[in-house]
């Protein structure tokens, strides 16, 4: 019998899979102007269920507060409506 017969078809199960929380930076409008905006700071404000691998911070959405921004991954333009808002984007 052929190996690709004997071979179980299940697919693949990543084991080092990363999951990161997503958020908006229009989320993030909840926080007032000077904060600094933390994965805890998060959680507390209801933005993100669960912190699981880390916070990832996408661009959807307007900033229109300078707000210091500490998440373990960002995209590029939120990392621009960060800065334009008055802002940082710092990584943890």
């Amino acid at each position: 019998m052929p190996l690709y017969m004997r071979v179980p078809k299940r697919g693949f199960k990543n084991p080092t899979r990363r999951v990161y929380a997503l958020v908006k930076v229009g989320d993030l409008e909840r926080f007032e102007p000077g904060t600094v905006v933390t994965p805890e700071a998060l959680l507390e404000k209801g933005v993100v269920r669960k912190a699981e691998d880390g916070v990832k911070v996408l661009a959807g959405g307007e900033l229109s507060r300078p707000l210091t921004v500490r998440a373990h991954r960002f995209s590029k333009s939120a990392v621009e409506a960060i800065e334009r808002a008055g802002g940082k984007a710092e990584v943890i």
